[in-house]
């Protein structure tokens, strides 16, 4: 585990790592870039590089914690990859289960596996759910995510690649939006889209998180909007929370 320093959260937790490109979202992933460059390091974890690599050492972390945390899991990874096996994805599940006190945040760009294996997984409270839809061409992911069992459920529009002017956000709890950041050409998100997903949430009363304009210096693009930082998150009704 490490602290993040991605806005939403507050650390990372990653008991698989490696993973492969599936949408338009994944060109410039800086999970692999990192991957590449701890193999080249010589950390044992990466000693495969981005290939799927589970990380069974890695379970036992989220119970030393003594402080509750906001954890994304497995930022290195997609927990819902096809070459991830059912009973380890359990496992996984499993540790955030007994492990209440901390949030823990799963973000997937394989809704339609995610969906297939809902009814399998123990959905307590602290775990909140979400898809990737960085573009309209995967908008089917906010449908695969509203048929499973998790509590929160978010949209993380990161890159957003295209404008999504029909959001379908009747049961989702939180919508991430972010522009895309990195060396390249980087392909460049544009204000209408932001600020029309923004009033969507508005109108339907859902939590809004703008993470970042982007580019190739994303601390100089900063991430204001309308003159704000919009810092939203899911507010958890009491018949959600873990008792």
């Amino acid at each position: 585990m490490a602290q993040s320093s991605i806005e939403w959260t507050e650390m990372t937790w990653n008991p698989v790592t490696g993973c492969d490109k599936v949408s338009a979202g994944c060109k410039f992933c800086y999970a692999e870039v990192m991957a590449r460059r701890l193999q080249a390091m010589g950390l044992e974890k990466y000693r495969d590089g981005f290939k799927i690599t589970l990380q069974p050492d890695a379970l036992h972390i989220p119970y030393s914690w003594k402080k509750s945390k906001v954890v994304f899991v497995n930022s290195m990874s997609d927990l819902f990859h096809p070459e991830i096996p059912l009973d380890y994805i359990k496992k996984v599940f499993r540790v955030m289960n007994e492990t209440p006190q901390h949030k823990y945040q799963v973000l997937t760009k394989r809704a339609e596996i995610l969906a297939l294996y809902s009814n399998e997984l123990d959905w307590t409270s602290n775990i909140w759910m979400g898809v990737s839809v960085e573009n309209s061409k995967v908008l089917d992911r906010i449908q695969y995510l509203k048929s499973t069992g998790a509590k929160i459920k978010f949209l993380s529009c990161e890159p957003l690649l295209s404008a999504l002017p029909k959001l379908e956000l009747n049961g989702i709890d939180w919508v991430i939006v972010g522009g895309e950041s990195g060396r390249g050409k980087i392909r460049p998100m544009r204000e209408n889209w932001v600020l029309d997903i923004q009033q969507q949430c508005s109108d339907n009363k859902v939590p809004f998180f703008f993470k970042q304009w982007g580019g190739t210096n994303k601390k100089k693009s900063g991430r204001m909007l309308n003159g704000q930082t919009y810092d939203e998150m899911p507010a958890i009704p009491l018949e959600k929370q873990t008792i």
